[in-house]
């Protein structure tokens, strides 16, 4: 869905680092996002998204309900976070897919440690040792980025009103219904009736309509 999303805004996706699972999908992947404005359209789609659908191995027609976690950081440069070299602990290992099948030969992928904060960045997408470190050092520097802009928050209440949604919340941004062939943001209470539009990207009716709800709290104090 983001791919497609990005496409169409004519942004470039990089996949930073992925985890398969024995299910054929992804546990987790981690992408870079470039482009004009990516930033200030994409934060809006940090939360808990659940989907609703009738999986093919699902004998009764039974609907299954799963939550995906949406985090989205700003990708920070080395000007604005520092990490000292001593507060980094690197590991290097084999790389493997799903079920453990050997993908690799060599030691190429890197797992990250950041001590002071206990933050942890696996990368093994590269056969590239030195890429997979580099992928890492990016990844942890947005996740160290967004740990202080997140302190900062916490400090401001104010600030904090509009601000990123953690996946840590119960609360669900948006419901993906296969069966109803509906998508519901609500934030804003907007539902579409396409869901294929909206998984190859059509997701612009739900951020413009959050843009616009946002502005309107801030012009009347809300």
């Amino acid at each position: 869905m983001y791919e497609g999303y990005a496409e169409r805004r004519g942004w470039k996706t990089e996949i930073l680092s992925s985890n398969p699972s024995n299910m054929g999908g992804l546990k987790e992947v981690t992408f870079a996002v470039k482009g004009k404005g990516a930033y200030s359209r994409m934060k809006h789609e940090a939360g808990v998204h659940r989907v609703q659908r009738v999986p093919e191995t699902e004998s009764q027609g039974r609907l299954h309900t799963s939550a995906i976690g949406v985090v989205v950081m700003p990708e920070a440069e080395e000007v604005e976070v520092e990490i000292h070299p001593n507060d980094l602990k690197w590991d290097v290992f084999r790389s493997s897919g799903p079920g453990g099948q050997s993908v690799n030969t060599t030691d190429s992928a890197v797992r990250l440690t950041h001590l002071p904060t206990n933050t942890v960045v696996t990368c093994q997408d590269e056969k590239s040792q030195l890429q997979n470190r580099d992928k890492a050092l990016r990844i942890m520097r947005a996740r160290l980025h967004q740990i202080e802009l997140d302190r900062r928050a916490a400090e401001d209440s104010a600030a904090r009103k509009g601000q990123v949604r953690s996946v840590d919340r119960s609360e669900k941004i948006r419901t993906y219904n296969f069966p109803q062939n509906r998508v519901t943001d609500h934030r804003v209470k907007v539902s579409v009736h396409n869901v294929p539009d909206v998984m190859s990207g059509g997701i612009d009716p739900f951020i413009d309509a959050l843009i616009t709800k946002l502005r309107t709290e801030q012009l009347t104090g809300e």
